[in-house]
């Protein structure tokens, strides 16, 4: 499992590489890692935080103070499982746990 960092986003290639070549089996905070050929994500939907900051964004112009506006934890996370990489790897994903998920890279 990797921190969410940006170093380590950058070098998300690689990783995901070299975890292959040895064969380990990861799990990822960012869809991103999945797409680079990681096994699993299961994280923030960004998308949302993104959507969230904005409204934010929108009632501080607006008028209202930082400091009256309650914090908010994400309560939307996304599951991406990699089927390709399972595969490579000789895994087999539940059906369960394929149910579950967000989106699925076959």
């Amino acid at each position: 499992m990797t921190l969410e960092d940006p170093l380590l986003r950058g070098l998300r290639q690689q990783i995901s590489d070299l975890a292959a070549k040895v064969r380990l089996p990861t799990i990822y905070g960012t869809k991103d890692f999945v797409e680079a050929g990681g096994l699993i994500s299961y994280g923030v939907d960004r998308r949302e935080v993104h959507r969230r900051t904005a409204e934010f964004i929108d009632k501080i112009l607006k008028g209202a103070k930082p400091a009256d506006i309650p914090v908010e934890q994400p309560t939307k996370f996304e599951l991406i499982i990699n089927l390709k990489t399972a595969k490579v790897l000789g895994l087999t994903v539940p059906s369960t746990l394929l149910a579950l998920a967000d989106e699925v890279i076959e």
